[in-house]
This record gives structure tokens, sequence and C-alpha cells, in this order.
């Protein structure tokens, strides 16, 4: 009888805890969004990202941004800016770039965010790619004005010519207003 009482205050507690509003994502919010960078290093980035190979003494180096605005509860559009320079060791030369996105954001049950956009790049040898990304994760919320939110993405190249596809492991750090 215990294990019962138990189990059903446990299922009680989660479906109360899910059910929760989430103040958050409602319609007028703001969003601003910085995001760690794990894998592919692509030239069109918005992200947070410090990488090293020793093997060859390249480097990726790449800060950005993101903001977002909820146009109604749980659907956010975001645009974001990003500086990059890829240096790929040796006596090649190091690839700098202007990054950008634009974008929208979907808070699935307000917990489950997916987001779509089109991101680019300016770079200084005029091989300027872009990408159309898809990404999805979790929000885990803490407080009313903080999310970490780790996810994957997927940004497809549409431009083979310069750059491949390159799949991320992201962990996003979200402070809503």
């Amino acid at each position: 009888m215990k294990k019962i009482a138990l189990t059903t205050l446990a299922v009680v507690s989660f479906v109360f805890a899910s059910a929760q509003n989430n103040d958050q994502t409602t319609k007028g919010k703001w969003l601003i969004e910085a995001n760690t960078n794990f894998g592919a290093a692509s030239a069109s980035n918005t992200s947070i990202q410090f990488t090293s190979f020793s093997d060859d003494g390249g480097s990726v180096i790449n800060i950005g941004a993101e903001v977002g605005y909820f146009i109604m509860d749980d659907l956010a559009l975001k645009i974001g800016l990003g500086y990059g320079s890829i240096d790929k060791g040796g006596d090649s030369e190091s690839l700098d770039s202007f990054s950008y996105k634009i974008g929208a954001k979907y808070y699935i049950i307000g917990r489950i965010p997916v987001q779509i956009d089109y991101n680019g790049a300016s770079t200084d040898q005029n091989q300027d790619p872009s990408y159309f990304g898809v990404q999805g994760g979790y929000a885990f919320f803490l407080g009313d004005k903080v999310s970490i939110e780790p996810g994957l993405r997927y940004n497809f190249s549409l431009d083979d010519r310069f750059h491949a596809d390159a799949f991320q492991l992201n962990i996003g750090f979200v402070l809503h207003l």
C-alpha cells in the first residue's frame, strides 16, 4: 500500500509540474540566447566556439548571440549575429566571417524547443556559405528568467561548392525577458 501511495504521489507531482504554465514563452516576451557549439566547424555560426587542433595547429574561434520575440504563445521569431575565424593551421590562410541567422523557434508543450532557420555568412574569401538549419532539444527552466537548452542541430548546406553539411551539439543559455 505504501508503494502505491508513493507512486501515485510521484505521478501526480510530475503531472502538475509538467502542466505548469511557462510564462517565459508567452506572447510579448523576449529571449536572448547564447549557444555553445560542439561539432563540425561552420563558417556560418552565431554560437560561441573555441576549438584548437593540436596535430596541425589549426583553431576555430567564434562568438555570437541571438534574440527573439514571441509573436504568439510558444512561438518566437529570432535573429542572430556572430563573428568567427577558422585557422586551418600550417601555411593555409584563415577564414574570417560575419554570420547572420533568421528563423523561428517553437516550444512544444512549453519545454521542447524546435527551430528552423536560414543562416549564412559573409567571408573575407568570397566563399559566402548559406545553410538551412533545423534544431531540437529540451528546455530546463531555472526559475522565471533562465533556461538551459541542450539540443542537436543540423545545417544543410545550400552551396556545396564551398561548404558541407554540419552536425552540431549545442547547449543554449537563454534569458527570458
